[in-house]
């Protein structure tokens, strides 16, 4: 199992303590963003499509062997994929029952959300709710 959430969201924290401008942020976000792997154009289907992004965003979820929920991701925008790429370094190979039960608390402490235009928040509170959902729907599937 992978790290704890919480001690993956304090990780991010520190990484982005290093930088005393937004701007230097901006970069790192988006070298985040060009270091994750991209995902198959196959699987870039409108159901896998985020909706309420204002960029074109997919998110894949399966389950891996060990019972945690595998994250893919990918968008069309630099930073917001460096934000997908952000959201699967936390909650990627998490169990449904820990993505339920976490907050992205990283965001606020990062000062992400007031950074970001408006449309790019909600886009990312879209993303973090789609992940929330795959996780739901993970977790009755494990009950059934």
């Amino acid at each position: 199992m992978a790290s704890n959430i919480n001690t993956l969201q304090d990780q991010i924290i520190q990484d982005f303590a290093q930088f005393s401008t937004w701007e230097q942020k901006y970069k790192y976000l988006i070298k985040l963003g060009k270091d994750m792997p991209s995902m198959n154009d196959v699987d870039k289907t409108d159901e896998l499509k985020v909706k309420g992004c204002q960029s074109q965003v997919w998110l894949k979820a399966s389950m891996d062997g060990d019972g945690g929920v595998q994250l893919q991701g990918d968008s069309d925008a630099v930073i917001v994929r460096g934000l997908v790429a952000l959201l699967i370094q936390v909650y990627s190979h998490q169990t449904p029952k820990d993505i339920l039960a976490t907050s992205p608390y990283f965001i606020e402490k990062i000062e992400l959300a007031q950074h970001l235009s408006a449309s790019r928040t909600n886009g990312l509170n879209s993303m973090i709710k789609q992940i929330k959902y795959y996780a739901q729907a993970f977790s009755l599937l494990n009950r059934a």
